[in-house]
């Protein structure tokens, strides 16, 4: 099965999810809807500076603003749910600051879940021709596609994040 086509992401679209924060709040309105307050708290950040980062994310359609709901004292909360939007993009490899922002997110989530949550982890140092980095990589991504719709109804909730980078020359005598 080919993978997925996805569309080249504007600028103004890599450069909304090359913060570190907006990938966060993605993250956290993938699974459940939630208010900027609600978001605010699980990120421990003040809720001003969370809405301007809400605000852009559903600008650009990352974000779906849900019905308005009555909160536990009666007051309006407006729900935030992620579109999925993120997932059809294509970053372009051009400037990586949106896979950094990716890496420092993965990082963050992790550490926050803790040791316990760690699942499965590879690393390797390969040596591949132009045609064999090829194949690897459209198979990784193809099984990534395999998977990324699943929502099993009472499924673990895990996160994948697979990089892959030029390792840079080692300088002789250094």
């Amino acid at each position: 099965m080919p993978s997925k086509k996805r569309r080249l992401a504007t600028p103004e679209e890599r450069k909304a999810l090359a913060h570190p924060l907006r990938m966060r709040i993605l993250r956290l309105c993938l699974d459940e809807s939630l208010t900027n307050k609600q978001i605010a708290i699980a990120l421990g950040k003040d809720p001003g500076s969370v809405l301007f980062h809400v605000r852009k994310l559903a600008e650009l359609g990352f974000l779906v603003p849900e019905e308005v709901r009555a909160g536990k004292r009666g007051a309006l909360e407006k729900p935030y749910r992620s579109t999925g939007k993120s997932w059809e993009l294509d970053m372009g490899l051009e400037e990586p600051s949106g896979t950094v922002a990716m890496v420092d997110v993965f990082r963050a989530e992790l550490v926050e879940a803790g040791p316990q949550a760690l699942l499965f982890s590879s690393r390797a140092a390969l040596q591949l021709s132009d045609e064999r980095l090829d194949q690897l990589r459209e198979r990784l991504q193809e099984t990534i596609d395999d998977f990324a719709d699943v929502r099993d109804a009472h499924g673990r909730r895990v996160g994948l994040l697979a990089v892959m980078h030029e390792r840079p020359q080692r300088r002789r005598g250094a």
